[in-house]
């Protein structure tokens, strides 16, 4: 790390050590210094990507040391528009190498960054990327999935339908990504090692706490011999990853209609150490998904023997995983466009 750190402090000294003089093609100079630091394939970039096989216990130091050299380089890209309006001819010619302006470099939503994040720790363990349609029909939402007539997200109030007439199958935007695990288990014998990332809607009033867009990432396992214990070292494991290696889990019973037995998982609270404080509501925990074993009529409806074969299915919000990694109180704020919320987070790679 030495070595890198080190290679990190030679180009913020360039950098501060770089000057702009007046002549024609300072334009030129400035785009290719840009192109340099600050470009797709630049030096910061490229230091990003290194920074991905660092040492967890390596990151803290080294990740300040990258965003120093990026902010150097920003800060010396204002430099030199600064100096360029002062020291612009005063001629009725125009300076066709001119830049139209200084845009700043643009950066990812913090949805994405999380997202992102979530699919490589469970690519790291053998699961595979799996996406489907928005759009689906009664039987991939609700029917294979075990979910009787009368179940409450059948309502209206819950889905949005887009077809829905007597002795024609319902036809909705999608609640869940669980039905991209029921396109995949009836195209694919096990194994199966999928993770389903992606957008769902669901008719709710849009709130600080609830949004009727957002993003889940579910994840699903299927082969002869799964347990219970391998659900729970896979959560233990992703919890670890995600939130630090001081992270605990707990895990408590619950219902879903596709998975017996369901649990809720809670991890630890990050922000008290377990002790209690207003995020977690004074419990020390916090909740972050659902889980639980693949029931077998779900198994049965999707053309896999249960008898055979067993699998486990967990489901996370991708918002709330921002909401307690970046202490995030509104969900609306990750719609609105709003500059000053989004530029927060310009340091995340």
């Amino acid at each position: 790390m030495n070595e890198l750190t080190n290679r990190i402090q030679a180009y913020i000294e360039d950098i501060q050590a770089t000057q702009i003089e007046n002549i024609q093609d300072r334009a030129a100079r400035i785009e290719a210094f840009r192109v340099k630091y600050l470009g797709k394939k630049g030096i910061v970039s490229d230091l990003f990507e290194q920074f991905k096989s660092v040492p967890n216990e390596e990151k803290k130091e080294l990740g300040k040391a990258l965003n120093l050299l990026k902010v150097a380089a920003m800060n010396k890209i204002e430099e030199f528009k600064a100096f360029v309006e002062e020291h612009q001819e005063q001629t009725s010619s125009n300076d066709l190498t001119m830049p139209t302006e200084f845009a700043q470099p643009g950066s990812r939503h913090v949805l994405s960054v999380v997202m992102n994040e979530i699919i490589d720790i469970f690519s790291r363990i053998g699961f595979t990327v799996a996406e489907s349609v928005e759009i689906e029909d009664d039987w991939h939402l609700f029917s294979a999935l075990n979910f009787p007539p009368d179940h409450p997200a059948r309502d209206m109030q819950d889905t949005f339908f887009v077809e829905k007439e007597e002795g024609r199958q319902e036809v909705a935007l999608r609640t869940h990504t669980s039905s991209v695990q029921v396109r995949v288990m009836e195209n694919n014998k096990p194994p199966i090692r999928i993770i389903a990332p992606g957008r769902v809607f669901r008719n709710e009033a849009i709130s600080a706490r609830a949004h009727c867009i957002f993003h889940q990432v579910e994840a699903l396992y299927v082969d002869k011999n799964v347990s219970f214990a391998d659900l729970k070292q896979t959560l233990l494991y992703f919890a670890k990853e995600m939130f630090g290696e001081q992270t605990q889990i707990r895990l408590r019973p619950s219902y879903f209609p596709f998975t017996e037995p369901s649990a809720e998982m809670d991890i630890s609270c990050g922000i008290c150490g377990g002790k209690g404080c207003n995020i977690c509501k004074g419990t020390g925990w916090l909740e972050i998904l659902g889980c639980g074993m693949v029931d077998p009529n779900v198994l049965k409806a999707c053309g896999i023997d249960p008898n055979e074969y067993t699998g486990f299915a967990l489901g996370m919000g991708v918002e709330r995983m921002a909401m307690l990694k970046y202490q995030v109180r509104d969900l609306r704020l990750y719609f609105e466009n709003d500059l000053r919320f989004l530029k927060q987070f310009d340091a995340i790679v």
